[in-house]
């Protein structure tokens, strides 16, 4: 599996939990390589670009860590759109 289809495959696997659940890096990573038959190392590659560009984000909040998708008005405050 290309790169950016990956890419494509774990942002619709946390647009689909979105206000449902809060993922930690560690369910995204396990669900789409489950789901997709890819490598975990490959996903975590990919989900930490993901991040490093701002496209998904680190949140916390109950003493835990969770990846979810930027809202707009955070991405505007980042300066990563208009």
């Amino acid at each position: 599996m290309e790169k950016e289809e990956l890419k494509n495959k774990i942002y619709a696997f946390c647009e689909a939990a979105k206000g449902k659940k809060k993922l930690k890096e560690k369910d995204i990573i396990k669900g789409v390589s489950e789901a997709e038959s890819v490598p975990g190392d490959e996903v975590k590659k990919a989900l930490r670009e993901m991040i490093d560009v701002g496209k998904l984000m680190y949140s916390y909040g109950g003493g835990a860590s969770s990846v979810e998708i930027p809202s707009e008005e955070y991405l505007r405050e980042k300066g990563l759109i208009k």
